[in-house]
């Protein structure tokens, strides 16, 4: 049986060099003394036996991590992608890396992984929305590390918020609907308990609804989240099927909207003629479906360059850390051929 490989080592990396284990150490720093060309040979062996620093023991004595943690309720969700992407590209110009959680919705999986990225010490955390279980927001008051809470405008923050109203995005959707004549208009939803901000979006929408003396009974559930086009589909047939007589529906996201206006072209309902859709996100399927969606843009990659740039604003001092930042990224109604 062949013995398993093992990791070229900074001696591996010295003997092809042909200097000292020392030299190599000291070469590798950003800080470097070393020869120039001295240099140049190490980092040339370095590669070419496939050596990897090992920045565990200079992360312990200068006690820094090297990355900054964060969680988000889904990997499949682009808006949340993009929200990443943005949050990674900013901190990687501060040499900051990501160590990212997917929570599946689940406040109890959040409060896990809060505690597991805590125990290796991150030098900023980045959670998604401000709904969290007593635990979790016990553990992150005294975590003494920036703390960043995206996607909402919680109304007893923990530490700097970048987000939106869900609930006045939704409110602008309705009065958009409203304004154009539609009356009996319906919302399609996740559970509430599950998804802070598809509840919010829902109470936006009931607000709505009931500032403007309409009726905002017509609220479908569509399951637990994420709802995607499947679960759109499926509550835009069973509202269908109980003759809520709706002239317009609006979703929870996109992928919803898209669900129901492919239920409604199997349905044979013209889109926006029979029914008018509206859905939340400006996915890309938003902007290529046939009838266009109308939709909201919440600027998720916006959210994340904003919470890159409060992170490494507080962790180099440019931003004090007594100071509790709310940094409101504005949200866009895009109005699509769905209405």
């Amino acid at each position: 049986m062949r013995e398993p490989r093992k990791a070229p080592t900074m001696a591996d990396v010295a003997r092809v060099a042909g200097v000292s284990a020392m030299t190599v150490s000291r070469a590798l720093k950003s800080t470097s003394s070393v020869n120039p060309d001295t240099r140049k040979a190490i980092l040339e062996a370095a590669e070419a036996i496939g050596y990897v620093l090992d920045g565990t023991a200079s992360s312990f004595r200068l006690q820094r991590s090297g990355f900054v943690a964060a969680t988000i309720p889904s990997i499949d969700n682009a808006n949340f992608a993009a929200t990443v992407g943005a949050l990674t590209e900013g901190l990687k110009a501060a040499g900051l890396e990501v160590l990212l959680g997917a929570t599946n919705y689940d406040l109890a999986e959040e409060e896990r992984l809060i505690e597991q990225f805590l125990r290796r010490r991150p030098e900023a955390i980045v959670v998604t929305g401000g709904s969290h279980t007593d635990r979790a927001r016990r553990m992150l008051e005294q975590a003494a590390i920036p703390l960043v809470e995206t996607w909402d405008l919680p109304a007893e923050p923990i530490g700097h918020v970048v987000g939106f109203s869900n609930a006045a995005a939704i409110r602008t959707m309705v009065d958009h609907f409203a304004d154009a004549g539609y009356r009996d208009i319906a919302f399609i939803g996740g559970e509430a308990a599950r998804d802070s901000r598809g509840h919010d979006r829902r109470q936006g929408f009931v607000e709505a609804m009931t500032a403007r003396g309409l009726d905002a009974g017509r609220l479908i559930d569509a399951g637990p989240p994420p709802i995607s086009v499947r679960e759109g589909a499926l509550a835009m047939r069973a509202l269908i099927e109980r003759g809520l007589g709706a002239q317009a529906v609006i979703c929870v996201s996109d992928l919803a909207a898209f669900g129901a206006l492919t239920e409604c072209q199997r349905q044979g309902l013209a889109v926006p003629r029979d029914v008018a859709i509206g859905g939340f996100g400006a996915y890309e399927i938003a902007a290529y479906s046939v009838p266009t969606l109308t939709t909201i843009d919440a600027r998720a990659a916006e959210i994340g360059a904003e919470a890159a740039r409060l992170v490494t604003g507080l962790l180099d001092g440019r931003i004090e850390r007594t100071e509790r930042l709310r940094i409101e990224v504005p949200y866009r109604l895009l109005i699509g051929q769905s209405s």
